[in-house]
């Protein structure tokens, strides 16, 4: 019994940190995108979007390139994820689990590892639906991003709002990119699970300190950040004076 509160105790504090710095990532993405690295790439991809269809016909290859690459990223990360799953699935439904001598503290009898098991398998299906609606944001950027809005409208809102359009898309496949790689980064501490509460338990703790210096920008803070500022052609023309 001791054994089963231990996990409890230590693998839900171990996802409540993990929980809790991805609602502060959140807040701050939202509230300050200057000041974390997602927010900032946000912005500029709005920013690169709106350059590569200022003219299509000289940068429609370099912007139909680029997000192949991101489509071939996706696609690498959908595939390894399904694989997973494939795999976790088979070590679930075999029910040929045995006490691991590795396993210092914790649950050791066999459904206790087909929890653990099944935990690992939901978080690769994950990474794998967030991988695939990145595929199909990057899909639909890589046609509307070589739109000929100059021919379409002669109004500088319609344009405005067609370039915004298509960052947004991008943006979003992005998004989903993101959140697929957090989903295999939360399945490393339930891997280490499977040798006890204490790994993982430690593990969620180092993974929340590394993410820390990798999702927060403190070099390249901007005045004021918004993920939905896109320069005007005036500003533009002010800042180049």
């Amino acid at each position: 019994m001791e054994k089963k509160i231990s996990d409890y105790i230590l693998v839900s504090s171990g996802l409540g940190v993990m929980v809790a710095y991805h609602v502060w990532l959140f807040y701050r993405i939202v509230r300050h995108p200057n000041k974390t690295v997602i927010g900032i790439n946000a912005i500029n991809r709005r920013l690169w979007v709106r350059a590569m269809m200022e003219d299509a016909s000289k940068n429609g290859v370099l912007a139909v390139q680029t997000l192949r690459n991101n489509i071939m990223a996706s696609t690498l990360l959908a595939s390894t994820a399904i694989m997973l799953c494939s795999l976790m699935a088979v070590l679930v439904t075999s029910g040929g689990h045995s006490e691991s001598p590795l396993v210092v503290l914790g649950d050791k009898s066999v459904f206790g590892f087909s929890i653990k098991f099944f935990a690992i398998l939901v978080c690769f299906l994950v990474a794998f639906l967030f991988n695939v609606q990145s595929i199909r944001y990057y899909s639909h950027a890589s046609i509307l991003i070589n739109t000929p809005f100059k021919n379409i409208s002669t109004h500088a809102h319609h344009r405005r709002l067609t370039a915004d359009y298509v960052a947004t898309t991008v943006n979003r496949g992005s998004y989903f990119w993101s959140l697929g790689l957090r989903a295999f980064y939360f399945s490393f501490p339930l891997l280490l699970w499977i040798f006890g509460p204490i790994p993982m338990f430690s593990s969620s703790f180092l993974l929340v300190f590394l993410l820390y210096f990798l999702d927060v920008a403190f070099e390249f803070c901007w005045a004021d950040g918004n993920l939905d500022y896109v320069p005007q052609r005036d500003e533009e023309e002010e800042i180049g004076k």
